[in-house]
């Protein structure tokens, strides 16, 4: 074999092998989107994931607010806030201590209206050392009051009730639950 053809078989199959590379990588690609959303006001304005954030008043830290993520829905009809994962919330005393509590499975805030929803296992503990759970919770900015038609348990140092139509103030200070029942000490 000549020279000239060892350099034509190297160039033809240099030039088949680019070729095969070519048609390889150019077949279609998958479409990996499961659904193309039309509608706007089904797709969250903001998506934040892992948030831990503290709110503070003259540089004393007062609240501490942890949440796995934070969906803003501006287009619905209402407006709202959505906690898919949980919602947790600190109150720190001036020493930063632990004074008061409040975690849920899910939240919901309808901010146009001043108004959370918190759903699941609803947990809230005042500055007493009172707890309190329920699986659904109104809050209203508005009134600075929280509201349940659901069944509450409230767990103090002296006293347990259980009861339905919960009504309290925003420290959870000052309650009251109808239709209730529970034990408590009555003084002589």
């Amino acid at each position: 074999m000549t020279h000239e053809k060892i350099y034509y078989n190297i160039i033809v199959a240099f030039l088949t092998t680019i070729m095969l590379f070519i048609i390889i990588s150019c077949h279609e690609a998958e479409n990996t989107n499961t659904q193309i959303v039309d509608e706007r006001d089904s797709l969250p304005v903001l998506t934040t994931n892992g948030i831990s954030t503290v709110i503070s008043d003259s540089g004393i830290v007062k609240y501490k607010i942890i949440t796995e993520d934070w969906l803003v829905y501006d287009k619905r009809n209402p407006k709202y806030w959505e906690f898919n994962h949980g919602l947790f919330l600190e109150q720190y005393n001036r020493k930063h201590e632990v004074e008061a509590y409040i975690s849920c499975d899910t939240a919901h805030y309808y901010y146009e209206e001043g108004k959370w929803v918190l759903r699941g296992h609803v947990l809230a503990k005042n500055t007493l050392g009172e707890t309190f759970k329920t699986t659904l919770l109104y809050y209203n900015t508005t009134t600075q009051q929280f509201s349940s038609p659901k069944e509450m348990e409230v767990d103090g140092i002296e006293r347990r009730l259980t009861g339905y139509d919960f009504y309290a103030n925003q420290s959870f200070t000052e309650y009251s639950i109808r239709n209730s029942s529970g034990y408590f000490p009555l003084e002589d």
